[in-house]
């Protein structure tokens, strides 16, 4: 695990009765145990371990960040999920892909020297135990605050007084009903902290806090940027109070979200520290909320994040730049690679996907499949069925076929021939202007589906009197037809020519998107 030997098994107990332990190095990441009696239905175990875990000196998702500064993730062993569909999970975590574990009730205690602050998963229990009663006040204070309040400065830390003076600390957090709990420990990292109303009908707070380096100057504006984020996708889109009572995040080096906490990199530009923040917490709602498989079907919470990013961006930066920013960092490359790994159908498992194949399918392609059933069915409708699914499965484990179902039935329509082409074919985006043909009272337009992707277009009418008109197609108009689709345009001037622009939906091959008509 980075470049250490992991998680080392100490002592092993079933019920209290301690058991013997093996280590298998065959194994890498999980390990078979027998129990001394089958575990029958209904019915409970108690299994314990003493382990223990060598911090990587090099940071990535975990690790060292700086020689007093550390976030601790994947630290403790657990059980595997069993789930319906699978049984247990003996997929292995090799860092290329992420997360599928079962939702539990955490208690985490952590010793660390005085003047050693920790930011956790969870809720901090012992507020007034391990810190000085002004900088205690600070943080209760920033709890029900809108305000941005520095909970611990440079100078504060420089001197010594911000944590209660035992030679240890134990700092004690408790987190209900997560996938998983991280830390960080620093004897220098500033603390920033405020709340946000997230619930309007419980006027419930959430409270976000930033643990960084005095110097980056993006950090400072990092519970703003928080703030924003959770308002933002609790009251639009997903439109689901955040389910959490805090979030943190943390100056690291991984771009990674974990439940409650973010361990993001410096950034020099503002527009994408914030880019980047957002898309970490919008994972909150998926995989976290609802308990996605990430390891397995990726795209089912990469590309909601993705999604996500879009959405709050368009308001954050304006249309223009954010698609820009989606263009760039999720489609472009997809749209315009020929590869023939690029165009695996996105169902394909993402644990058996690599480099770019991986990247595609988890975030650009299943955005753009979203954004495309989004704008078919309007956003009151879409944003209906899309509470359908994540009321029935929320902390459980949907697959991809609970998700199409459940869209299915909260929209009331059938959206099977969508979800096929899009998500189980291996089709791409290129839309062509076939023929342009005068018909009665006006032109017949022909456009071919090259690509296969049932995809929404712009049609620009250039009119021979200069002047221009664009008819919008929602990819419903592929619905009957998935390889060619007829348009009929009455008008009684003459066209000069026809041009398709897909926006977001980038075309292959834009050499075929216009027509001049002779």
């Amino acid at each position: 695990d980075y470049l250490t030997s992991g998680i080392h098994i100490d002592t092993y107990s079933v019920n209290d009765q301690p058991q013997p332990w093996k280590d298998n190095p065959a194994t890498y990441t999980n390990q078979n145990i027998r129990l001394p009696k089958p575990l029958m239905p209904h019915d409970s175990v108690k299994i314990s371990f003493t382990w223990h875990f060598q911090i990587s000196l090099e940071s990535g998702r975990e690790g060292m960040l700086d020689s007093t500064t550390y976030f601790l993730a994947y630290a403790y062993p657990r059980i595997a999920v069993y789930d319906d569909y699978n049984g247990w999970d003996r997929m292995t975590f090799t860092d290329a892909q992420e997360f599928y574990n079962d939702f539990n009730d955490y208690t985490l205690n952590v010793q660390v020297p005085k003047n050693y602050i920790v930011w956790s998963t969870g809720v901090l229990l012992n507020t007034n135990e391990v810190l000085q009663p002004e900088y205690a006040q600070k943080l209760n204070r920033s709890l029900t605050s809108d305000v941005i309040i520095h909970v611990a400065t440079k100078a504060d830390l420089e001197s010594k007084k911000v944590t209660t003076q035992n030679a240890v600390n134990t700092w004690r957090w408790k987190a209900d009903y997560v996938p998983d709990v991280t830390f960080a420990v620093s004897d220098h990292y500033v603390w920033d902290a405020s709340s946000v109303i997230v619930d309007d009908k419980t006027q419930r707070r959430a409270s976000v806090q930033s643990a960084f380096n005095d110097t980056a100057a993006d950090f400072h504006r990092m519970v703003e940027f928080g703030k924003h984020s959770l308002d933002w996708f609790s009251h639009n889109w997903p439109g689901v109070a955040y389910p959490y009572p805090k979030t943190t995040i943390v100056q690291g080096y991984a771009d990674m979200e974990y439940p409650m906490m973010v361990n993001d990199s410096h950034q020099q530009d503002m527009d994408f520290a914030r880019f980047v923040a957002e898309h970490e917490i919008a994972h909150t709602w998926f995989p976290f909320y609802m308990g996605i498989n990430e390891t397995r079907y990726a795209f089912m919470d990469e590309g909601w994040a993705t999604t996500l990013e879009l959405l709050i961006g368009r308001e954050d930066m304006g249309t223009q730049q954010a698609e820009t920013f989606y263009k760039r960092f999720r489609i472009n490359s997809w749209a315009r690679d020929k590869s023939s790994t690029e165009d695996l159908p996105i169902i394909t498992p993402e644990d058996v996907l690599g480099s770019a194949a991986y990247g595609n399918n988890a975030y650009g392609k299943p955005s753009l499949g979203y954004l495309a059933v989004k704008e078919m069915l309007g956003d009151d409708l879409f944003k209906k069925a899309l509470h359908t699914y994540m009321d029935r499965w929320n902390g459980k484990h949907p697959i991809p076929w609970d998700f199409f179902n459940s869209i299915n039935d909260g929209s009331g329509k059938n959206l099977n021939w969508f979800w096929n082409n899009w998500f189980f074919t291996n089709g791409y985006i290129d839309l062509a202007v076939d023929d342009v043909k005068k018909s009665n009272g006006g032109y017949a337009v022909t456009v071919k589906n090259i690509g296969g992707f049932a995809a929404p277009f712009d049609v620009l009418i250039n009119y021979a009197d200069g002047t221009t008109e664009t008819i919008h197609q929602t990819a419903g108009v592929w619905e009957m037809n998935q390889k060619q689709m007829g348009i009929n345009i009455k008008k009684s001037k003459s066209i000069s020519s026809v041009q398709l622009n897909g926006g977001i939906f980038v075309d292959a091959d834009a050499g075929n998107n216009k027509f001049d008509v002779k």
